[in-house]
């Protein structure tokens, strides 16, 4: 299996989705305790959720498991929250803080991840933006994710429904934060946060480069949003995902029709 799936759009926007996969080499899975073979930490039925919603897209995902190798850490592996409990580049513990292997994979082994894994979806991700950003004059990435609402090893309390990143307003340029803000505060029946306890990946801080044409935002989405329930079998609700899909809808029409202004601003 190819450790990334893309498809070129001809728009100003990329969807990246780093930890939709759930392909694990057989060799890894079987190093899984029990409870990581439930891969919970999966960001569940984003691809579905996505899918179609604005023509043209270029979309870029990830075909492993966040346990093989996360995609939106640092190649280093340094923590992008220091001081708060959160999962590394091989993470050794689950979202919940139990431990993920039976035997944990040391430094060659993720060294070996890195190179087959990580690197790859990178390099195609970085082939990506340059590719719209020569189309366009400039390109807007928007990373998909999701995550349980409550996880009490990573946060107190309810999630908002719509958590957005910008990495405190650097890693995109101010009408992006703005528009894709209000539409989430807009939206009724939903709460929403910018730049709160998810305040983007690695993805948004490495890619995003608003003086250089490259605008950059994380959505990490509660899962009661999408889905039936947040446990097992972690099924996609449509009704739910439909409600949701209009809002989405929207943020990302909006943001294509930015895309003249933004080009301009660069410029």
């Amino acid at each position: 299996m190819s450790p990334v799936e893309v498809f070129e759009g001809d728009s100003p926007l990329i969807l990246g989705l780093p930890h939709t996969g759930t392909d694990l080499p057989p060799e890894i899975f079987a190093k899984l305790t029990p409870r990581g073979q439930l891969l919970a930490d999966t960001d569940w039925h984003i691809h579905t959720l996505y899918e179609g919603l604005i023509p043209g897209a270029t979309t870029v995902r990830a075909t492993f498991h966040r346990y093989v190798i996360d995609a939106n850490r640092p190649p280093d592996g340094e923590s992008l929250y220091p001081g708060q409990n959160t999962t590394g580049l091989v993470p050794l513990t689950d979202f919940d803080g139990e431990p993920l292997w039976i035997s944990a994979p040391d430094s060659a082994e993720i060294d070996a991840r890195r190179r087959a894994y990580h690197g790859p979806y990178h390099a195609a991700l970085a082939a990506q933006v340059e590719r719209v950003k020569a189309l366009h004059g400039m390109a807007i990435l928007y990373d998909c994710h999701s995550i349980r609402s409550r996880i009490p090893f990573l946060f107190d309390g309810v999630l908002p429904d719509f958590n957005i990143g910008t990495v405190g307003g650097t890693s995109c340029d101010p009408m992006i934060e703005s528009l894709v803000a209000d539409h989430c505060i807009e939206a009724m029946g939903y709460t929403s946060i910018l730049n709160g306890r998810f305040k983007g990946g690695w993805t948004t801080r490495h890619y995003g480069q608003p003086a250089q044409g490259v605008h950059a935002i994380q959505m990490e989405l509660a899962q009661s949003t999408h889905l039936t329930t947040e446990t097992p079998p972690f099924a996609y609700d449509p009704a739910k995902a439909e409600a949701l899909r209009r809002h989405l809808r929207a943020i990302l029409g909006d943001l294509v029709a930015l895309a003249p202004k933004l080009r301009a601003a660069t410029r």
